[in-house]
């Protein structure tokens, strides 16, 4: 089974809703929890750069559909 735009889609929406919350977190952090900007930081890059690079795997071509049996 091969890769398709849905499934595409499915793995880029999340991590870059994820990955924006992590990087809006660790930018906005302030008292004790600041402690863990770097944390943030890193996780949100991971993320949108996870699901950045998920948009740029090759799609294969689609398989010709064969025929049934020839007749005779």
């Amino acid at each position: 089974m091969g890769l398709n735009r849905t499934a595409k889609g499915i793995v880029l929406v999340p991590t870059l809703l994820l990955g924006g919350a992590f990087l809006a977190a660790g930018s906005w952090l302030d008292g004790p929890a600041a402690s863990n900007r770097g944390l943030a930081i890193s996780l949100g890059a991971i993320l949108m750069g996870a699901g950045l690079l998920a948009q740029l795997l090759p799609e294969q071509p689609p398989e010709p559909e064969q025929e049934g049996p020839p007749r005779r």
